[in-house]
């Protein structure tokens, strides 16, 4: 059967592959346009297990929120590149992601992979992300994932830009307060709301920490421990988020504004893109040498 640009055009549309890939696999199935598609997802399946290895710390943090605001999801995507980062495939792919978690009852991301991708769909997510990772040629992750349901006061969100995002629960407060705060949390990346929060754990760690710094620097024994103890005080102010002078106004803390507004944290999530994931460091010559190889 001849191979016809129009079947080429056709099967390119449906699986966003390249020209040449796409007459290859017609060839290859003596232009069978359904059989050309079974044997490139196969083949997409291929690549996405090659990459998989890959270090993705790039990407974007997509928020979806109900229209009641008593429920949202915060869900962070990664790539390998700042490039696919920003391409229209990639972020279509995280939001409509984020939205099927919103509207499933997904705890994490391996559940959300299991799911289809539309509801009463054929084809899951995990499927469809590596379809992209075969179309984009990189790396794609569902790193993670943290929901709000059940919320009883006020639901807030903020993104700043891509890579940064906040879900925010405030009892008895207003939209505006909301969004001050999740702003607040993005800008200042508190450890958690307030200082019983912090587990002993994290404080005997900067307790010794402080404890060994006044020791070395010679001060008297006798003192040591007010000086633990002034360290400790100012570290949790810090770390919390009713300790922290609130940016928008530094000279009153989040704990004041909250009770000159009569409301209260309920609890608050922030995800930054890449956090915690050591980025691999490589020089240009040996990207170009991979991309050559088809590393």
């Amino acid at each position: 059967m001849a191979i016809t640009a129009a079947l080429v055009k056709e099967l390119r549309e449906r699986t966003g592959a390249g020209m040449m890939e796409c007459k290859k696999a017609l060839v290859e199935t003596e232009g069978d346009l359904e059989a050309a598609i079974e044997a490139m997802r196969k083949s997409g399946q291929a690549k996405a297990a090659k990459k998989a290895g890959r270090i993705a710390a790039d990407g974007v943090v997509v928020i979806a929120v109900a229209g009641n605001a008593k429920a949202g999801v915060m869900l962070e995507v990664n790539c390998e590149t700042d490039f696919v980062a920003k391409d229209k495939n990639f972020t279509t792919f995280a939001e409509t992601v984020a939205a099927r978690a919103l509207a499933s009852d997904a705890a994490d991301v391996e559940d959300l992979e299991t799911m289809a991708l539309e509801e009463g769909g054929d084809t899951d997510i995990a499927q469809t992300r590596a379809d992209l990772v075969a179309k984009i040629g990189e790396n794609i992750r569902l790193r993670r994932l943290v929901r709000f349901d059940g919320v009883k006061g006020q639901l807030s969100s903020y993104r700043h830009g891509v890579r940064i995002g906040v879900l925010v629960e405030i009892a008895d407060g207003n939209p505006t307060l909301g969004k001050d705060i999740a702003m607040h949390i993005a800008a200042t990346n508190p450890l958690c709301v307030s200082a019983d929060q912090v587990t002993a754990a994290v404080l005997e760690k900067e307790k010794e920490i402080f404890r060994t710094q006044a020791l070395e620097s010679g001060k008297p024994e006798q003192i040591v421990e007010k000086i633990v103890a002034g360290k400790v005080r100012k570290y949790l102010e810090e770390v919390t988020l009713l300790g922290q002078a609130f940016v928008k106004d530094t000279d009153i803390t989040l704990d004041k504004l909250l009770a000159q507004a009569g409301a209260k944290v309920v609890r608050f999530a922030r995800f930054e893109v890449g956090e915690g994931i050591e980025k691999k460091q490589e020089n240009f010559a040996d990207e170009v040498r991979a991309q050559v190889r088809g590393d």
